[in-house]
């Protein structure tokens, strides 16, 4: 598998607290790369870094086979802030034109991608000056930015998390577009986005990554162990003593029905109908659960 990120023991200190702790990301090329975590937890910093703004405490960090930090592959990136900043009195497109020719790229060429950009963005034939344009234009204004030079990686810091509704469906779909042709890196805490247009995850947490793989592979790995029971009966003492198994790993319980989450599943199935039997319990109702993204994440980051 190729990889256009990767990190290796990366830390990054701020006096004794470590908001990235031997951080070892593997993104690989092709991929819409969710980078999930709570508010806090290093997700914003580990992306300045890659972009080479704050400088590692310690560590190795390759984007694009170049060593980082390094200017020798800004040029191959590109970049969409939690809140981009615009001239209000330029429109959409004198702004892409002015970014463009940052970058030296010949008018023709820079043209063509203006209106390409603008096509894909929704924005296309909006004359309106950017100080008028609503948090949602903003965002895709600012992700035309972000791909006006034609970039190898994108990244986005919380690109969604401000939007209504609608601005966040806007956004994702371009995401979904925009993948067809560059690697998309971007960190959120809404999980349903992830579970939208990504295909890859790492978990954050307190400057740690607690996972990292594929998204059908995390879902899969929790959709094994995890199932429904509806029991006739009072099931409180049926619960007190399930919650003694060390094959248990949760136990929420809703009235007569309850939500199982097991280490060992083979366990589970063997001792589950005893422990019924025992505490003379009825079962009207068993069934796989299909955990959420949002599920999973809770169990993962409260271990």
């Amino acid at each position: 598998m190729e990889y256009v990120i990767q990190t290796n023991d990366l830390c990054r200190l701020f006096g004794s607290v470590k908001a990235v702790n031997n951080l070892n990301l593997n993104v690989p090329k092709g991929s819409v790369y969710g980078f999930l975590g709570p508010n806090g937890a290093g997700k914003t910093t580990t992306i300045k870094i890659l972009l080479g703004l704050p400088k590692p405490s310690s560590g190795t960090i390759t984007v694009l086979d170049q060593p980082a930090p390094s200017k020798n592959y800004l040029h191959r990136i590109g970049f969409l802030p939690d809140v981009p900043n615009f001239y209000p009195w330029m429109r959409g497109d004198e702004f892409l034109t002015f970014a463009g020719r940052l970058f030296a790229i010949p008018e023709r060429e820079l043209a063509k991608r203006r209106d390409e950009l603008l096509e894909i963005t929704g924005l296309k034939g909006v004359k309106t000056k950017i100080g008028g344009y609503s948090r949602g234009m903003k965002q895709r204004l600012g992700l035309a930015q972000a791909l006006i030079n034609n970039p190898e990686v994108v990244f986005m810091d919380e690109p969604t998390s401000a939007l209504d509704p609608i601005g966040r469906k806007e956004i994702l779909e371009t995401i979904s577009l925009i993948s067809e042709r560059c690697t998309v890196f971007f960190s959120t805490h809404i999980l349903t986005d992830v579970e939208r247009v990504c295909n890859r995850v790492g978990i954050l947490n307190h400057g740690e990554l607690i996972r990292e793989e594929s998204l059908a592979d995390l879902q899969q790995d929790y959709a094994s162990n995890a199932f429904r029971l509806g029991v006739i009966g009072d099931p409180a003492p049926f619960v007190q003593e399930l919650r003694t198994k060390a094959w248990i790993e949760d136990i929420q319980a809703d009235n007569d029905t309850l939500l199982l989450t097991a280490f060992d599943i083979q366990a589970a199935q063997r001792e589950i109908p005893m422990l019924l039997s025992k505490h003379r319990l009825g079962l009207n109702k068993l069934e796989q659960v299909e955990m959420t993204l949002e599920d999973i994440f809770v169990r993962l980051v409260k271990q």
